[in-house]
């Protein structure tokens, strides 16, 4: 089904969780399935295979839509610590069937991690202790990402708020009231979507529908920090999160307590109550034990508030919901919403090089930097300073006026001013009491990190507290889809094959006060105005067209036709090239125009770019492009070439001489020259008619209107 199922666009496969016991008698196997295809892919890259992320050849990889993780119990950890012996047991009758090192097995997980990053671990005591509905059934897996973990047969609907929009760019002051009052208004939509959505399953929909999980979270948390003088790193840091964390989560569960005083409590609750009510007991313990000298007062005041409010209602009300919160990658959405940073994590790098599936690349620029800077308090012309030294250097290492102690503000995950890993993992444990469900979060470690590395990480993560945890080394696949702009060229295999060196393109924006030119135009029954705003030498580098009535689908339409010729004119691409692509096209409206020199348009989109070439190409492109205007074409020559022209007279312009006897008129001349006469009046009515407005044929009077001879269009009595 996930091979099958398309997400994130129109080629990416699904993705799908694969989760093994530890104490599975194919183990082994499954720890190192996805190892060994990495290995076949470096033998096909360096073969010269295309094993890039949307490879042609990619396909023969198995296991790649796939997030493997083993879930392993505090008992298999104390093994691993103790050294003890492990036995793999079988499925059916539970019977051992060989036993290994708990040490030698703990270390093939960090080995196979170290060389491809997974399999991920899921801590399966730690996950059960903090169930809701423990009486109802265990939580033996988690979705893809392994943020939700519940019940079995059900679904979370999930939803993220960016925190940086809640934080006053001048005084970098957090909006409490407003950020609640966003996470009742997204909450209550979240579990009205309960009841309205489809399910894959019966069983799926009759569990979501009765247990009625939900995942509020949150994306930008690293940008937040850092633009509030924050280093992710640091008690302050991981203070800031841990309160914020709690409000969202405290207020997501004293909505779900009103909703469940005027609708009723989950459909298992009270068969659960007793577990619901000790794991909300233990959020606000929880929230005590964050450090208040390192917290903002107005974030963490408002956490301890929230939360006893929901310890005193639950008990009475119940709560509507079975959980509340969890904290999903937010890669897609994260970039829809402008974000920076995703989910919980940090800042990848402050310049980044994103691998797009279906081909290219696009270069990521983090734009919080100079919000940081203007906090940590520094002057216009030295935050200039430092944001260029970035954009030239891909790293805040050596640039100039920056403090010191400022470095660590500015720390991403990769690069060469890198957080530690333990520092990811502290956050991850500063958050994950405050959350009903797990973190989507993989710890990023450079390339040079070892294995040993790795297998200290995953215990101290077990010890912290966390429900699951997942690494990357840097570089250790062949297909890497986001990578840091740390200024170093990290090749890998397929970079080897032949790679044409690629330019960022840069966006020339218009000045803030800027002339601009507008002009009114019809074609056919349509009218509308462009304006086109110029840059100081006069080229275009905006267009905003307004035609129909605002708020109908042709002006939304043509509104954002506009912004994509903006952007493109910006972005370097010259008038030329728009010109070529849309002049020509034929769709309705279309037909005769107001414009006197340029009468006929076959669309809107024809005339428009005609127009902007008569006024912003030059004679010799146009002419190249066969775009002239009425009086160039109907010169005796082509424009240009009047010089070199003869004025000739026509037979029919030589008057007739006059007869011998014009004293007397023969009755059949007579009768001749007056149909003459009237052949001519006819004639004369006829140039007199309006050209059609739809096709331009001239049309020709019927009664008191004229009539299209070639169309049917008529122009109305007059």
């Amino acid at each position: 089904s996930a091979g099958t199922i398309t997400s994130g666009g129109k080629t990416r496969r699904a993705a799908k969780m694969v989760i093994l016991d530890a104490d599975h008698p194919d183990i082994e196997d499954f720890i190192w399935c996805k190892a060994r295809e990495e290995q076949k892919a470096r033998v096909l890259a360096e073969a010269g295979f295309d094993m890039s992320l949307d490879g042609i050849d990619t396909h023969s990889i198995q296991y790649q839509n796939a997030n493997n993780s083993v879930r392993v119990s505090d008992d298999f950890m104390r093994a691993v610590i103790d050294d003890e012996q492990w036995d793999l047991s079988g499925r059916l009758d539970g019977a051992t069937v060989r036993t290994v090192k708990a040490r030698e097995l703990f270390g093939q997980i960090a080995d196979a991690a170290w060389q491809c990053a997974d399999p991920g671990i899921q801590f399966d005591t730690t996950i059960n202790r903090w169930h809701t509905a423990a009486s109802t059934g265990r939580i033996n897996a988690s979705n893809p990402c392994s943020e939700y973990m519940h019940l079995d047969d059900s679904a979370c609907n999930l939803a993220s708020l960016n925190l940086l929009a809640f934080a006053d760019e001048a005084s970098g002051e957090f909006d409490v009231d407003g950020f609640r009052h966003a996470v009742d208004v997204v909450f209550i939509a979240q579990d009205i979507l309960v009841g309205n959505a489809d399910y894959p399953t019966d069983a799926i929909g009759q569990t979501s529908l009765e247990f009625r999980q939900l995942g509020i979270g949150y994306a930008n948390l690293g940008a937040l920090l850092m633009t509030s003088g924050h280093a992710y790193d640091s008690t302050s840091g991981r203070a800031y999160a841990a309160s914020l964390t709690a409000l969202m989560t405290g207020q997501a569960y004293r909505c779900s307590t009103r909703m469940a005083r005027r609708l009723g409590a989950f459909g298992g609750y009270q068969e659960n109550r007793n577990h619901l009510l000790d794991v909300l007991n233990r959020h606000r313990k929880a929230v005590a034990e964050i450090d208040a000298a390192s917290a903002p007062e107005s974030v963490l005041g408002a956490a301890r508030e929230v939360w006893e409010d929901v310890c005193r209602e639950a008990p009475t009300t119940g709560v509507r919901n079975s959980q509340a919160s969890v904290l999903a990658p937010t890669g897609t959405i994260g970039l829809l919403m402008d974000c920076d940073t995703t989910g919980v994590e940090p800042d990848l790098g402050l310049v980044k090089t994103k691998t797009l599936v279906g081909g290219g690349t696009m270069s990521i620029v983090n734009e919080s930097i100079g919000r940081a800077l203007s906090t940590l308090g520094y002057e216009e012309t030295e935050r200039d300073a430092i944001c260029a030294y970035i954009d030239e250097h891909n790293t805040v290492l050596g640039a100039p006026y920056l403090d010191p102690k400022h470095v660590a503000v500015f720390a991403t995950s990769m690069g060469d001013n890198v957080i530690h890993h333990t520092g990811h993992i502290n956050m991850m444990a500063a958050v994950q009491p405050f959350l009903s469900g797990a973190i989507s979060k993989t710890v990023n470690l450079p390339e040079t990190a070892t294995v040993e590395d790795i297998e200290t990480l995953l215990i101290d993560a077990w010890q912290l507290g966390l429900k699951a945890v997942a690494v990357y080394r840097d570089n250790c696949k062949v297909a890497q889809p986001l990578s840091a702009g740390n200024g170093n060229d990290t090749k890998t295999a397929q970079d080897s094959i032949e790679d044409p060196p690629r330019s960022t393109p840069v966006r020339r924006r218009l000045p803030r006060d800027r002339s601009s030119r507008t002009f009114e135009f019809r074609v056919a029954d349509c009218k509308g105005f462009v304006t086109v705003g110029e840059y100081d030498d006069g080229s275009p580098g905006e267009l905003f067209i307004r035609v129909s009535k605002q708020g109908s689908t042709l002006a939304g339409i043509m509104d954002a036709f506009a912004i994509s010729v903006s952007h493109g004119l910006q972005y370097g691409v010259p008038l030329r090239a728009f010109v070529e692509a849309y002049v020509g096209m034929r769709f309705e409206p279309a037909g005769m125009t107001d414009d006197p020199e340029l009468r006929i348009a076959s669309s809107l989109m024809d005339y428009l770019f005609r127009r902007l070439a008569v006024r912003y190409l030059s004679l010799a492109e146009r002419e190249e492009l066969h775009i002239w205007t009425t009086d160039e074409r109907i010169q005796p020559t082509l424009p240009g070439v009047e010089e070199t022209t003869t004025v000739t007279r026509q037979g029919l312009d030589i008057p007739a001489d006059p007869t011998r006897a014009s004293y007397h008129v023969d009755p059949q001349v007579q009768l001749d020259a007056d149909r003459r006469d009237v052949t001519e009046r006819t004639l004369s009515n006829a140039s007199n008619a309006p050209l059609c407005m739809q096709c331009g044929v001239g049309m020709q009077r019927a009664g008191s209107c004229f009539v299209c001879t070639n169309c049917g269009t008529t122009s109305g009595c007059s």
